[in-house]
């Protein structure tokens, strides 16, 4: 009797949501091999069927199985969630055939993980998109990252696959990483755990808050493009793009100064040494992330050229070397690790000297407890606080408001004025009425009344040196009696560094653009 290898995808795991070829395909077999768990999910199709399950390590095991009882005539029925063609069984069951195999065989087409969790959040695959096992068991991680950043750079929507687990805990960051280098950092993103089965979990974050969080291997990843919006609780890419942004290389036709020093800036600090490096007669250009970050450094800096935008790490290279850039001087925040990071790699690749100013802290043992992270910070907050105020800004704010326990307190926060950045702290629910949105820094009176005025009892800050108004959050902190848990500083190899204007101005005097 001839038998029957039928390849049968079972979805993400509601009956519902199985296709009737499958159920079909299911009803005529006579023995289902499957990874147990997918038991459940086809129950109603399973009397008087020999059943085989190898464990979930055994994918190849459970390929030789089904086909061995398909060359002795039985019907076979080989399971596998989602579509059974895609980063499954399907193909090591091809891999097993041999050309001579007289069986039949029948491929079940189902619902992908990136289709089921893209239904979730509303429709963000509706144009161009790519999807990414993080997986190195049978692809070389060197790969991974290559392909990763061809996605990025493309600015392809894309859905990650096999995430995190517990041998495999930090590439999903450096992929995100690779994301951030070419992907815009508002880029609206997708956190999909559990899609139709027990315990589902869905978020919508921008891409530069991913970083910030655990995931695991029930988890999907769906990164959006710079097209992709948000609509009543969902997120959608358009079908067609009507107003095309340029491309990185026809970002750099500003008119701006050839050969001027670059200053990476959004500090008051930063906008400050710009201005003196203006005055010392050099062409100045200030590169700003947000346009509110360029109005400040417009009204601020006299004798400067503004870029203004968050381009991507190749829009500024092309910057870099359109308008031979005679140095680059990183006055990013102390907290923009990932800008410093880009920053430095430029820096090495173009040729360009690179120098990193950054405020001096103002953080003693005196003033309050050194947390090493934000999850670190978010515990501890979460152990002494019920109204917990940050004054982290809003990157972070997803690893207080998501962290084990956060449920339990109210959270305030203060943040920069930026609709974007408000609308962030409403989507990961804080109430409206918990929200200063006013630009810093501010006094140890201010804080001092807002604080007693809302009944806080724990205040989270960061590392921000005088220019950040630290010393006034300190001091009010310690009037009131409150703890005040402060976020250490990444810790960064800079290949030059200072705090002081003056050595600013003495580097500069010392570099020459290259031949």
């Amino acid at each position: 009797m001839k038998g029957v290898l039928n390849l049968v995808s079972v979805g993400p795991g509601f009956a519902d949501l199985i296709v009737p070829r499958a159920e079909a395909a299911l009803r005529d077999s006579d023995v289902i091999v499957a990874y147990e768990l997918y038991l459940r999910w086809i129950e109603p199709w399973l009397a008087n069927k020999e059943i085989h399950t190898p464990p979930l390590t055994q994918e190849r095991e459970r390929a030789l199985l089904a086909i061995e009882k398909a060359r002795n005539g039985a019907k076979v029925a080989l399971i596998s969630s989602g579509d059974i063609g895609i980063y499954a069984m399907a193909a090591l069951a091809f891999d097993e055939m041999r050309e001579d195999d007289e069986y039949d065989v029948n491929v079940i087409p189902g619902i992908t993980s990136a289709s089921a969790c893209a239904s979730l959040l509303g429709s963000p695959l509706s144009h161009d998109f790519a999807t990414l096992s993080l997986s190195d068991l049978l692809c070389p991680w060197d790969w991974i990252e290559q392909r990763g950043r061809h996605i990025a750079e493309a600015d392809l929507a894309c859905v990650l696959y096999n995430v995190q687990s517990a041998g495999r805990s930090q590439g999903v960051y450096r992929i995100l990483n690779i994301m951030l280098e070419s992907k815009m950092p508002q880029t609206l993103c997708g956190v999909v755990r559990n899609a139709y089965r027990p315990g589902q979990e869905v978020s919508i974050y921008r891409l530069d808050e991913l970083p910030s969080l655990q995931f695991d291997m029930l988890t999907t990843i769906v990164i959006g493009n710079r097209f992709t919006r948000r609509k009543r609780g969902f997120i959608f890419t358009p079908r067609g793009y009507n107003a095309w942004e340029p491309a990185a290389a026809e970002l750099v036709t500003q008119d701006l100064p050839e050969q001027a020093l670059w200053v990476f800036s959004g500090t008051s600090d930063g906008n400050a040494l710009a201005s003196r490096l203006a005055g010392q007669g050099y062409p100045v250009v200030v590169s700003t992330a947000t346009g509110y970050g360029g109005e400040i450094a417009a009204r601020h800096c006299t004798g400067v050229s503004i870029w203004v935008g968050q381009q991507g790490v190749e829009a500024r290279r092309q910057a870099l070397q359109h308008h031979q850039a005679r140095g680059l001087i990183d006055a990013t925040h102390p907290y923009a690790s990932l800008m410093s990071e880009q920053l430095m790699g430029l820096s090495k690749s173009l040729g360009i000297p690179y120098l990193r100013y950054e405020r001096a802290s103002s953080f003693s043992a005196a003033t309050g407890l050194l947390c090493g992270s934000a999850e670190q910070a978010a515990e501890q907050a979460i152990a002494r606080g019920k109204r917990i105020f940050l004054a982290t800004g809003s990157k972070d704010l997803a690893a207080f408001l998501k962290a084990p326990g956060a449920g339990e307190c109210e959270w305030f926060v203060r943040l920069t004025p930026e609709p974007e950045f408000i609308q962030r702290a409403i989507d990961l629910g804080v109430p409206r009425s918990h929200i200063c949105a006013m630009q810093g820094p501010f006094s140890q009176a201010f804080n001092e009344a807002l604080w007693r005025d809302w009944a806080i009892n724990c205040v989270v800050t960061k590392d921000s040196g005088d220019a950040g108004g630290y010393q006034a959050k300190a001091a009010a902190a310690q009037a009131l009696a409150i703890p005040l848990l402060v976020i250490q500083r990444p810790k960064l190899t800079y290949p030059l560094i200072t705090s002081s204007f003056d050595e600013v101005v003495k580097h500069a005097q010392t570099w020459q653009h290259p031949a």
